[in-house]
């Protein structure tokens, strides 16, 4: 289907929508007061490659592999792909790499794969690292994790505006939907339960192909998912799920042919910062490393 771009041209959406717009985005708290500036900083990888995704829908795992190495380099500054894995676990570690399998758009188990592999190349012993979603409160190898590596495809969400990294962990508390309420303005607070605080070592983003609008609980339509043929890696949840908004924002403009705001807002990426201080939303504030592919990168 073709983007909509009567009477919005690209020329006018990179003009407003990576500026004004694009910061309103995540850049306001549910009051409407504006973010708090602070001096804290947050490094974020966006690496992508047009051959990842094939025409039909295919991941090229090896491929997939080296983009997520080379995301990991380029975000510690370490010259090798072991030692940027050595900055996020250690051979003494219990490691849970907490995927997503919502069954239209799950974790690619490539991916998956590939980080299994870099974490036992630490020397994390094989019984000590587990992939898991909605079993992670039963599964032993989380209930004794001392390390946890995020991962998630983004795409839109009927409650909270977004299914983010900052969403992701919901899965760890009883009952998901005591934090539904206000756009799921809350999910902040998982973060700080035991079972995770200190413990999110780092958080990929998978924008492979991610589905930028959907109308209704769990909708998915393949006219609404693009190859954008990415990932967003940092360790800083909130810069990860802001630099992911602003690209998703940016294509439903695109593609509606008008500013075409998510919803519902996905607010609680920003209140994950000045709320919950577990990262920074402010595009100003987030120093993003651009690798690989540059068309229609949207941001």
């Amino acid at each position: 289907m073709r983007e909509k771009t009567d009477g919005f041209s690209r020329r006018r959406f990179f003009k407003i929508g990576t500026g004004a717009a694009a910061a309103g985005l995540v850049g306001r708290s549910a009051s409407g007061s504006e973010e708090k500036k602070v001096e804290k900083r947050s490094r974020v990888v966006l690496i992508r490659d047009n051959e990842v995704v094939g025409e039909d829908g295919a991941v090229d795992g090896e491929l997939l592999h080296r983009m997520l190495n080379r995301a990991m380099r380029e975000l510690f500054e370490e010259k090798s792909a072991a030692d940027a894995w050595k900055r996020v676990v250690s051979a003494n570690d219990v490691v849970g790499i907490k995927s997503n399998v919502w069954r239209h758009l799950p974790t690619p188990p490539a991916l998956e794969e590939a980080i299994r592999e870099e974490v036992a190349g630490v020397g994390v012993k094989p019984d000590d690292i587990a992939v898991d979603d909605r079993g992670v409160r039963n599964n032993p190898v989380f209930q004794r994790a001392t390390a946890l590596i995020n991962v998630r495809p983004l795409r839109t969400h009927n409650w909270s505006g977004l299914g983010t990294c900052l969403k992701n962990p919901i899965m760890f508390v009883p009952r998901p939907p005591e934090y539904h309420g206000d756009s799921c303005a809350p999910l902040g607070a998982i973060w700080k339960l035991p079972e995770l605080e200190g413990k999110v070592r780092l958080n990929i983003l998978v924008m492979l192909t991610p589905q930028f609008h959907g109308v209704g609980p769990h909708s998915f339509s393949k006219e609404y998912v693009w190859p954008y043929r990415g990932l967003i890696v940092g360790v800083d949840p909130v810069a990860v799920d802001a630099t992911g908004a602003r690209i998703l924002q940016a294509k439903r403009d695109l593609h509606f042919g008008e500013p075409t705001p998510i919803s519902p807002p996905a607010h609680h990426i920003e209140l994950a910062g000045s709320r919950y201080g577990l990262g920074v939303s402010d595009p100003e504030a987030i120093d993003l490393v651009r690798l690989g592919w540059e068309d229609e990168a949207l941001i």
